[in-house]
C-alpha cells in the first residue's frame, strides 16, 4: 500500500494506480506531486492537499468529502464524476489547466479566483458557487450548470459552448468575447443572426 504513512511531505508517486475499493482517507500531504496516477473510485476523504500538483492523473468517481486543497494545481487531467461540492471549503485555492470534467459538481463552493483555463468542462453543475475573479479562458462549457452563481470578474474569454443567464447569476464585470457572447442570451428564447 503506497500510502500507509499517514502524512506525506515532499514526495512524488508515478502511475500509481488507486482501485476502487482502496481507503486512503486522513491523510495529508504538502509539497508532493502525483504524475500519471489512475485515482479511480478512490475514498480521498477527510485527506488534505497542501502546496500539491496532480500531472496527467484520472479521477473517477473519486471522494474528496471533507478533504482540504490549499495551493493545488490539476493539469492535464480527467475528473469524472468528482463531488468537489462536497469538499472543505477553507482556504480552498487550486487551478486546473488543460483538464477534461464530465458530471462533476462544484456546487455551492466559494472559489473566487479559482483557474480552469483551456480546459474541456462539459455536464458540470456550478450552481450556486462563488466564482468572482476565477478564470474559464479558452474552455469549451458544454451543458455546464449556471444558476445563482456569482461570476463577477470572471474571465471567460476565448470560452464557447456557455449558456448563462444574467438574470440568475451574478456577471457584473465579467470578461467575455465575441461572437461566443451571445451565450448570455440562451435563456431568453432570442434568435440573433449574422
Amino acid at each position: 500500500m503506497p500510502f500507509a504513512e499517514a502524512s506525506f511531505d515532499h514526495q512524488s508517486f508515478q502511475k500509481l494506480s488507486i482501485q476502487a475499493d482502496a481507503l486512503v482517507t486522513r491523510k495529508e500531504f504538502s509539497n508532493c506531486a502525483f504524475k500519471q496516477c489512475e485515482f479511480g473510485a478512490a475514498d480521498l476523504s477527510y485527506s488534505s492537499f497542501i502546496d500539491c500538483s496532480f500531472s496527467g492523473c484520472s479521477f473517477a468517481n473519486t471522494k474528496f468529502d471533507h478533504g482540504r486543497f490549499k495551493n493545488v494545481s490539476f493539469d492535464d487531467c480527467k475528473l469524472v464524476g468528482v463531488a468537489f461540492a462536497r469538499v472543505d471549503p477553507m482556504m480552498l485555492s487550486w487551478s486546473f489547466k488543460q483538464c477534461r470534467f464530465k458530471f462533476c459538481n462544484f456546487s455551492g463552493l466559494k472559489m473566487p479566483h479559482s483557474q480552469f483555463s483551456e480546459s474541456v468542462i462539459h455536464d458540470t453543475d456550478f450552481v450556486n458557487a462563488d466564482l468572482r475573479e476565477a478564470s474559464f479562458a479558452n474552455s469549451d462549457l458544454k451543458a455546464c450548470k449556471f444558476h445563482g452563481t456569482t461570476m463577477e470578474k470572471a474571465d471567460f474569454r476565448g470560452a464557447r459552448d456557455y449558456a448563462i443567464d444574467p438574470v440568475n447569476n451574478k456577471v457584473k464585470g465579467a470578461l467575455f468575447s465575441q461572437p461566443e457572447v451571445l451565450g448570455l442570451l440562451a435563456g431568453f428564447g432570442i434568435k440573433v443572426e449574422g
